[in-house]
């Protein structure tokens, strides 16, 4: 089984291995069940103190990259069939099923922004997919790079132990998931709800699956929505 690459394009490489290095997602990589390869965009600046970076063109506050020094940092990494992908805040959300399709894949090149933006002809030019963690704004691309990743390479067989710890998580089927309960019986007043302890295999399933209804209704009604109609199905002519 081929292994899963990532390659991280950043103006910060010293961010990485970071979190990825650690726990299981470490151990995976010890392992060679992914690569993770990080390049400094700025070995692709210009002049003495190699510049990455402009003043925006029409005017207003902050920096822009250059899509010169962008795209010669992207053309120097053999694509291999991987996607390229910006992370950003304007980009599609990153969804489960995305995160299922990339995981299934080669791996994926990520070019991390930083300032105002990246220059628009960059995108355009080497077709790159533009990808948010969420409606907020950081400071660069780094962390939400390090989640796409993690979130991918925890789906890679051999990665986690059981299996059905993924197949049973949020969004996985469509809803939230169910809430979790261990040791100690009591707490606070608290007790574990009782069907999970009596022994019923089929009144276990049913509880958390009400359980992952209700949160999602409560908490997502986006999803909640989307549920519905997967659950009713296609209308009969």
């Amino acid at each position: 089984m081929a292994s899963w690459s990532a390659t991280v394009l950043t103006l910060f490489p010293e961010m990485f291995p970071g979190p990825l290095g650690m726990s299981l997602l470490g151990k995976a990589h010890a392992n060679n069940l992914w690569q993770l390869e990080v390049r400094d965009i700025r070995d692709h600046g210009l002049g003495k103190h190699r510049t990455v970076d402009d003043t925006p063109a029409g005017g207003g506050p902050g920096m822009v990259m250059r899509a010169d020094v962008a795209v010669a940092a992207i053309d120097a990494v053999e694509r291999r069939d991987r996607p390229l992908i910006y992370l950003s805040p304007r980009g599609l959300p990153l969804t489960q099923a995305r995160v299922r399709d990339l995981a299934d894949g080669p791996g994926a090149i990520l070019l991390c922004g930083r300032f105002e933006g990246l220059d628009q002809r960059a995108i355009e030019a080497r077709q790159i997919e533009e990808v948010s963690l969420g409606d907020f704004v950081l400071a660069g691309g780094e962390i939400a790079a390090m989640a796409l990743i993690e979130a991918c390479v925890r789906l890679r067989p051999g990665v986690l132990g059981d299996h059905a710890s993924t197949s049973e998580e949020s969004f996985a089927a469509g809803l939230l998931e169910y809430p979790h309960y261990t040791r100690p019986q009591q707490f606070e007043g608290r007790p574990i709800p009782e069907v999970l302890t009596g022994g019923n295999h089929l009144e276990i399933s049913k509880f958390r699956q009400r359980e992952a209804e209700a949160l999602t209704k409560a908490r997502r009604p986006d999803l909640w929505t989307l549920y519905e109609k997967g659950q009713k199905g296609p209308r009969k002519p």
